[in-house]
């Protein structure tokens, strides 16, 4: 690949993210202030700290959404520096927002997603059965469900997705007992399966036994835990 796709020509990075001394400006506040981490193939890395340490912005400069103002930032082989939009049919990012479309079916929304990857209907079946969206939910429209209920068809749509890294802020916010177990357990399947995943979460105690890394993140700034 070239440099033209976001990918330093002859070059080869075995970890899934390499940021070194990176800064990311947010509406002229340095929300990342020179974050230096790697993250390999497999791991599933939580992201800790307080509110506004600049998890959230990690997770969206990832997915692409983001420009980079300095240092070596890359993703998947993508350097966002020269092109982050390389890297987001590769990431799949479940942020604050559901990104679902409110006036359409959980069924319509798992088919619009699921023709843009290319996912058979046996993969939309699965996802929704998965994060328990099958049966009668799964003709309502996403704006008369419940919190915990998008946050389980936002999960799905990132599942139909397969995609190579899972970035997830806050991913247990809104569900029940049963549908954080759930998602803990789609988690590792997604690990065992090849993918990696990064989430940000408060849920310390859950979190540290699904993670097998932590990250600290602290003033923009990030250290091992």
């Amino acid at each position: 690949m070239s440099a033209a796709n976001g990918v330093a020509p002859g070059v080869a990075h075995s970890n899934v993210i390499e940021f070194a001394d990176v800064v990311i400006v947010y509406e002229n506040f340095p929300a990342v202030a020179g974050a230096t981490f790697s993250v390999a193939p497999g791991e599933i890395v939580l992201l800790q700290g307080p509110n506004g340490a600049g998890k959230t912005t990690l997770l969206r400069a990832c997915a692409g959404l983001l420009p980079i103002n300095r240092g070596d930032a890359r993703v998947l082989n993508c350097d966002l520096r020269l092109d982050r939009y390389a890297v987001r049919t590769k990431v799949g990012l479940l942020g604050h927002a559901n990104g679902l479309f409110q006036d359409l079916t959980v069924a319509e929304n798992m088919s619009f997603w699921s023709r843009l990857v290319g996912a058979s209907a046996q993969d939309v079946a699965q996802a929704m059965s998965v994060m328990g969206l099958a049966d009668r939910l799964s003709e309502t429209r996403v704006a008369n469900l419940s919190a915990g209920q998008r946050r389980r068809c936002a999960l799905a749509t990132l599942i139909v997705r397969r995609a190579q890294l899972w970035l997830l802020d806050e991913p247990h916010a809104g569900l029940d007992t049963q549908g954080r177990d759930e998602l803990d357990r789609t988690l590792r399947s997604a690990r065992e399966a090849g993918a990696t995943v990064v989430f940000a979460s408060h849920e310390i105690d859950r979190a540290q036994k699904l993670a097998t890394r932590c990250l600290t993140v602290s003033g923009g700034v990030v250290s091992e835990s």
